[in-house]
């Protein structure tokens, strides 16, 4: 930590930090790190492509997909330049304002994420609870009021966050504690008084994920009031089959962050390498599996990817 004597506002430059330990071996490390992130753009434009161009997709369902993918692809976009950086080119300075640019696009694609995330569990609940009633609740036009409130409410709870930060003093060099800048990471550094920009980037993870994690988890509950109260034990096994993917999807999303929450409380200074590790799968892990988690699960999917290639294949030939 360098000191705070010759503090500025707006003007610092932060160094971005790899893993503790293993600065010699970054170029290796980059090797995993940047082939996730590869996979992640890849497998997620594939997404976008098959649901836009195969009209079999264009349903409710696939349809919060495509925005699950677009936001997994934002959130790539948004950490992997300062991971190049810094294990390629061994760059570590970055100026406050790419800095606070950054960290607004990286939180604001995560509440997207975890607000799509919602409304995949309310498309769960309404297919299975009103399955006679499902085309006519979620219109086009509802998923598209729905997909805007979700974007409007990720910038508005974001948006404070970098104005309130240029008021803040910095030293002229300030460490990160990762590759990428992070709110609750720069408010640390900041040497005057944050008390404005914690409850600030409180109520912004209340309001999101905080509220998502609540009504996702009330969705399920009345899922399985549901699905207890159908007779067919088939018919039961049928309808919790459509969630599974969800399932998965959420407890990736989550897990990770629920993991990295309790490290930086018990033992983070103990273990800098695990938390960076932590921090990392954190953003990385939820765009790599969450096309590969559909891809095995829907069944529409695969069709719409074989379809795909037999017809490049005929073209060839």
């Amino acid at each position: 930590m360098f000191s705070c004597n010759t503090s500025t506002s707006g003007h610092s430059t932060f160094l971005l930090t790899g893993f503790p330990g293993l600065e010699a071996s970054h170029h290796w490390v980059s090797i995993p790190v940047n082939l996730t992130c590869v996979v992640s753009i890849l497998g997620n434009s594939i997404i976008l492509l098959l649901i836009r161009t195969d009209p079999a997709l264009h349903e409710p369902m696939y349809f919060f997909l495509s925005m699950l993918a677009a936001s997994d692809l934002g959130l790539s976009a948004s950490t992997f330049p300062t991971m190049m950086w810094l294990f390629w080119l061994n760059a570590r300075e970055l100026p406050f304002d790419i800095c606070a640019a950054q960290m607004f696009f990286i939180h604001a694609f995560t509440y997207v994420e975890s607000g799509v995330l919602l409304a995949m569990a309310f498309d769960r609940f309404v297919a299975i609870r009103e399955p006679l009633h499902y085309a006519t609740i979620l219109t086009h036009s509802a998923m598209a009021r729905m997909g805007a409130a979700i974007l409007v409410r990720a910038v508005l709870l974001n948006l404070p966050g970098p104005i309130l930060l240029r008021r803040l003093l910095f030293p002229q060099i300030s460490v990160l504690s990762h590759c990428y800048c992070l709110h609750c990471d720069l408010v640390g550094l900041a040497c005057s008084d944050t008390q404005i920009n914690s409850l600030v980037g409180l109520v912004s993870i209340l309001f999101s994920l905080g509220l998502d994690s609540f009504l996702i988890v009330l969705s399920y509950a009345l899922i399985l009031r549901t699905v207890v109260s159908i007779a067919s034990p088939g018919e039961r096994f049928k309808a919790l089959n459509t969630c599974v993917s969800h399932l998965c999807i959420v407890l990736i999303f989550y897990l990770p962050k629920l993991g990295l929450s309790v490290l930086h409380r018990v033992e983070k200074h103990n273990y800098p390498a695990l938390a960076v590790l932590m921090a990392n799968l954190h953003f990385l892990v939820p765009p790599f599996m969450n096309p590969i988690v559909y891809c095995i699960k829907s069944k529409q999917i695969r069709q719409g990817l074989l379809k795909r290639f037999q017809r490049k294949r005929v073209d060839v030939s």
